[in-house]
């Protein structure tokens, strides 16, 4: 069985135009979103196998506050420059290359793709992964080239807002 949890970065912040997109950091709402909800899913047991994610910082620091809450290493880390810009087609790529050994990965990245690769999985229309969005896809495939919507499903969905209303 594998299964792969799509985690999308936490906010990041926008208030200084001159920074790279790929160098900008979490606001306050993301450093606040993301130690929670990496609570959150070690309370719930998850147990990785890895943790891989884009090259942007926002990412690798929500990734980081995962890692310290599932006591796994910074530098376990692995950094994946495709899931950067990646396409639905190029992350599903990656997911289906994972090494085997892995039963269960944490994968840190980006939307629109994010979205859009959980509702190949989901049997409900997402209209938006939130940042900081956490979605478990479970598959009874024994291998990552063989997950597909027949063998795996969204079977948990869960975002800040659920826990920190507006």
């Amino acid at each position: 069985m594998k299964t792969i949890y799509l985690i999308r970065h936490a906010k990041s912040d926008w208030n200084n135009p001159s920074i790279r997109d790929i160098d900008r950091p979490l606001n306050s709402r993301g450093q606040r979103d993301a130690p929670f909800m990496a609570k959150m899913l070690a309370g719930r047991g998850a147990a990785p196998d890895k943790l891989v994610s884009s090259p942007a910082n926002r990412a690798l620091t929500t990734a980081s506050y995962f890692a310290a809450e599932l006591g796994i290493p910074l530098d376990q880390i692995l950094e994946n420059k495709t899931i950067y810009e990646a396409s639905p087609t190029s992350l599903l790529r990656e997911i289906s290359h994972l090494d085997e050994q892995w039963n269960c990965v944490l994968l840190f990245g980006h939307n629109p793709t994010f979205t859009d690769v959980a509702n190949r999985f989901s049997n409900q229309y997402i209209p938006n992964m939130p940042t900081c969005g956490v979605c478990k896809i479970e598959s009874s495939a024994t291998q990552w080239a063989e997950m597909d919507p027949i063998n795996s499903q969204l079977t948990e969905f869960h975002f800040p807002k659920q826990y920190f209303p507006a």
